[in-house]
């Protein structure tokens, strides 16, 4: 488990190489915002995924803290739950947020 959003999006490349069954078909760019951590910007072609930190322009943004992320990615933390709370902020095409358990699961 990754103990923060930097190494997270480090290894998050490497652990979906060569693209998966519930991100085939998928083509979209992400970025995320995590409060006080930085921007990652995640583009997914097909499946296969690659990871810059940038803050460029994204189909898809997400802005939430380093906490939340890293109880979501671990799954002490629901994403829907976070997101009815306030806690995650989604910018750019909501139907791509509904996407990201695939990505990050």
């Amino acid at each position: 488990m990754a103990a923060s959003a930097r190494e997270f999006f480090e290894e998050l490349a490497g652990r979906t190489a060569g693209g998966s069954e519930r991100t085939r078909g998928l083509t979209a760019s992400y970025r995320f915002d995590v409060d006080g951590a930085g921007s990652w910007r995640v583009d997914v072609d097909d499946g296969a995924v690659s990871v810059t930190e940038s803050d460029a322009a994204a189909d898809c943004v997400i802005g939430v803290s380093e906490d939340t992320l890293l109880g979501i990615v671990s799954g002490r933390q629901s994403p829907m739950g976070a997101f009815l709370m306030g806690r995650i902020r989604v910018d750019g095409d909501v139907g791509l947020a509904m996407r990201l358990r695939d990505l990050l699961a």
